[in-house]
């Protein structure tokens, strides 16, 4: 009976040995306490010889599944680390690119640091010379207003000695060229005053220093004949011949009109024209207005006489009189205009100067 019992256990421990690794039970599993008591000396060696084996693949799977486990930890530790290393490559990369833009970004700055700086250096040239010129604009022009004050005053000085010098004059306007021929220009001015004036022509005392044309050369393309200028010995004896030619007020020679007037000075004459549209609207308004020597405007006004020697004094007068202004008006308000424009032409061409 023994034998057959330890032919059991036997196939049924070869039945074990034959079974997969992770299925088998161990020997200390299989037997009871009891039963290995039981076992002869040959069967205990067996047992502990199958124990033992088993006991060793098992060590030896184990070990080789920590093995794979750690290669499998080794290869991802390798990924790990080739992935940080080309993280810090990235990022060594990124940082030099940082750097440089840094630079760059810093050379840029400084750059639009010294150009801003030379532009504001320049700017502050550029206001120095800017001040200087109208420094010197203003300079210019303050020296151009004091010339211009001085030709106006040599103008006017120029013009009172010429008026000194004409103030005996007469002229004669409108004399056909060529009548002189026969008595000349002084015997001429003794018809036109027998013609005109008989009881003039008479007074001895009427003496004519000198008589010519102005200008002294004829121009054949002119159509109206030169002005004859006869020069008295006194002042008293010009304004009476003038005073008898306004009271007649139609002049002739040989039946054909003339006209008798003082001799002026051109910038005289251009003062005295400047009246004229004044002194009409006057007339009309039956002001009584006459133009003085040289150049001065009178007339009546609230029974008075008033005399003017600018046209400034006038505007200045004419604003204290309503019923002045309104008759002065258009006339003054178009002086005005002019004289502007005039001024704007002026300061044009100061300017492009």
């Amino acid at each position: 009976m023994p034998s057959n019992k330890h032919r059991n256990r036997g196939s049924k421990i070869n039945d074990d040995t034959m079974m997969p690794p992770n299925k088998q039970n161990t020997p200390s599993q299989e037997y009871e306490d009891d039963e290995i008591e039981e076992m002869q000396d040959t069967d205990f060696k067996k047992f502990m010889i199958r124990t033992f084996r088993s006991f060793q693949k098992q060590i030896l799977e184990l070990q080789k599944s920590l093995m794979d486990k750690i290669e499998n930890l080794s290869r991802e530790n390798e990924i790990l680390r080739k992935s940080q290393n080309e993280t810090q490559k990235l990022v060594e990369q990124e940082s030099v690119i940082v750097k440089r833009n840094q630079n760059e970004m810093k050379s840029s700055i400084d750059q639009m640091t010294n150009t801003l700086e030379s532009l504001k250096n320049r700017m502050g040239e550029a206001e120095e010379r800017i001040s200087d010129l109208e420094d010197r604009a203003q300079e210019n022009i303050q020296s151009n207003q004091r010339k211009e004050e001085e030709i106006r005053n040599l103008k006017n000085i120029v013009g009172n000695l010429q008026d000194t010098i004409k103030k005996t004059n007469i002229r004669v306007l409108g004399v056909p060229e060529g009548m002189e021929r026969e008595k000349g220009l002084e015997g001429l001015f003794s018809e036109i005053l027998a013609e005109n004036f008989p009881g003039l022509e008479k007074d001895r005392d009427i003496l004519v220093q000198e008589a010519h044309r102005t200008p002294n050369k004829h121009d054949q393309k002119r159509s109206s004949p030169r002005h004859v200028v006869i020069k008295l010995t006194t002042v008293k004896h010009k304004e009476k011949i003038l005073k008898c030619a306004r009271e007649k007020r139609q002049i002739t020679l040989r039946g054909s009109p003339i006209r008798l007037t003082a001799d002026f000075s051109s910038e005289t004459l251009q003062a005295r024209r400047e009246w004229r549209d004044i002194a009409q609207m006057l007339r009309e308004k039956n002001c009584q207005p006459r133009i003085l020597y040289p150049a001065k405007l009178s007339f009546v006004n609230e029974g008075e006489i008033k005399t003017f020697h600018s046209k400034q004094k006038l505007k200045d007068f004419v604003a204290t009189r309503p019923a002045l202004q309104k008759i002065l008006k258009d006339v003054l308000h178009s002086e005005t205009q002019k004289h502007g424009h005039q001024y704007e032409r002026r300061e044009g061409k100061n300017t492009y100067q």
